[in-house]
């Protein structure tokens, strides 16, 4: 029997845009929630909600793992496709400090109808 690869959602929004952070991580059903992050844009949300997902990953003791966001530009920034430019290139930075000398994590891009974490942060702001 094979071992499962563990798939991580992340998620990260403010409102208004900018406005005040929040993101959301789940993995294998359990969402985690942190509000208040400070001020900030969305795709800097998206950026803390990827380096929070890691985090969690490593925490846990993880190693066969893939990170699932629906953020285009912060999934092919993180993945070294597309260059990362001001405040991205910082967010790059910390992601690099935090896997150190290793090698990069899985990082995919999924649709936001997909996205778990996408879905909890939803369910806390109904239209």
């Amino acid at each position: 029997m094979t071992a499962r690869r563990t798939k991580i959602y992340f998620d990260g929004g403010c409102r208004p845009n900018p406005g005040s952070m929040e993101i959301a991580v789940v993995v294998g059903g359990v969402e985690t929630i942190d509000r208040d992050l400070g001020e900030g844009s969305s795709l800097d949300a998206e950026w803390l909600a990827l380096i929070a997902a890691l985090r969690l990953a490593r925490d846990r003791g993880l190693t066969d793992f893939v990170l699932l966001g629906d953020a285009v530009a912060v999934v092919a920034q993180a993945s070294g496709k597309a260059p990362a430019r001001g405040a991205a290139a910082k967010h790059v930075a910390a992601l690099r400090e935090l896997v150190g000398d290793g090698p990069l994590p899985r990082i995919r891009y999924i649709g936001r109808a997909q996205n778990l974490a996408g879905i909890a942060l939803a369910k806390r702001h109904p239209r």
